[in-house]
């Protein structure tokens, strides 16, 4: 298929219902991306925005209980809203497996990975998606394979065979993290009782992407992921030594790149977690940029409430005297209200603003 017969009908048919992906299109040997991929000029990222002197904090959590270890990660949380951590316990070995099977489940045939569309899928609990959503005007270069994460859901065994094992191991290993992280941002909050309400709150269900960035003819033109601020509690990401994520800097209009540390995991601050912090702690706007030679894997881990906890200001910084910046949401409306529409850097907190 040459680049000239790829109109929006067969793009969609082609990228969407037969399977094919952005790995599809990748594999045709374009000179050029489609129109519908081409980013308008503001939304493409300028090579003099990035900031080289400057980097995410990357900090060694082997000791949870330090309290430099509690500063540090507080006050990457304020200031920047995210840092990497290293020696947090999670085997190398576990890691490796679950990159390895997010690179087999996207080189599958196009007829079996179809078969987890939304439309095919045998649960709902795992979907195979392309772009941010077919709604944009400007699609995403990129597939991701979603998983929806509930303790004791038997739906797991429906989840494809060359990954389920790989994922299932490390959402296991990432629990335990996970908890101690909000144990430790609560501590900064002077929040100091995380019980079973704050639990359901901030991590009540995980969803857990394979993530597959294909190699691009344009990179410059294309977007992995155009900037956006997550809207979970935290998000747990591993990434490959490929490279490319950006966040925005402390200064308008900078970005970063996350230098990719073996073994060690991205945190960020999402929405939920600045809305409970009153805003002490700050979701940022990140972007995923292609590349031209090698294909990019990533895992991320959105940490969620429950679809029915209600999020608003701890009551403890309240009762402190801090005026509330939002008011209670509840999740489900709020993650229906976020994939409503493209991805607009922080427009959704609005949603929840007093």
């Amino acid at each position: 298929m040459s680049a000239a017969s790829i109109e929006s009908i067969d793009l969609i048919d082609f990228v969407v219902n037969q399977g094919n992906g952005v790995k599809g299109l990748s594999k045709l040997g374009l000179e050029t991306i489609p129109q519908n991929y081409i980013q308008p000029p503001e939304e493409r990222l300028d090579k003099n925005q990035i900031v080289h002197q400057e980097s995410i904090p990357i900090i060694d959590v082997s000791n949870w209980d330090d309290p430099k270890v509690v500063f540090s990660i507080s006050e990457a949380a304020a200031k920047w809203g995210f840092f990497q951590i290293i020696n947090h316990g999670i085997p190398l070995e576990v890691l490796e497996n679950v990159m390895e099977a997010a690179h087999k489940f996207f080189e599958l045939p196009s007829e079996e990975k179809r078969k987890y569309l939304k439309e095919n899928s045998p649960t709902p609990n795992v979907q195979l998606k392309t772009s941010f959503s077919l709604a944009e005007k400007v699609l995403e270069w990129k597939d991701f394979l979603m998983h929806f994460y509930f303790p004791d859901d038997d739906s797991v065994n429906l989840w494809p065979s060359v990954s389920k094992d790989q994922v299932l191991e490390y959402v296991k290993c990432t629990k335990p993290v996970i908890k101690k992280l909000l144990q430790v941002l609560l501590k900064g909050l002077n929040v100091k009782e995380f019980d079973e309400t704050k639990e359901s709150q901030l991590m009540g269900a995980l969803i857990v992407d394979l993530m597959h960035y294909p190699m691009c003819p344009n990179p410059e033109l294309a977007a992995g992921v155009g900037r956006h601020a997550d809207i979970s509690s935290i998000t747990i990401l591993l990434q490959d030594d490929v490279g490319g994520l950006y966040v925005r800097g402390t200064k308008a209009d900078q970005w970063i790149h996350v230098t990719p540390v073996k073994g060690a995991l991205v945190i960020n601050i999402g929405d939920m977690l600045q809305i409970v912090s009153n805003d002490r702690y700050k979701s940022i706007e990140h972007r995923v940029i292609v590349d031209r030679s090698r294909d990019r894997v990533s895992v991320p881990i959105f940490v969620n409430p429950a679809n029915d906890a209600v999020v608003g200001p701890f009551q403890e910084l309240l009762d402190g005297g801090e005026k509330p910046v939002y008011k209670g949401v509840m999740f489900s409306d709020y993650f229906n209200f976020f994939f409503s529409k493209g991805p607009e850097g922080k427009k959704t907190l609005e949603y929840a603003k007093v």
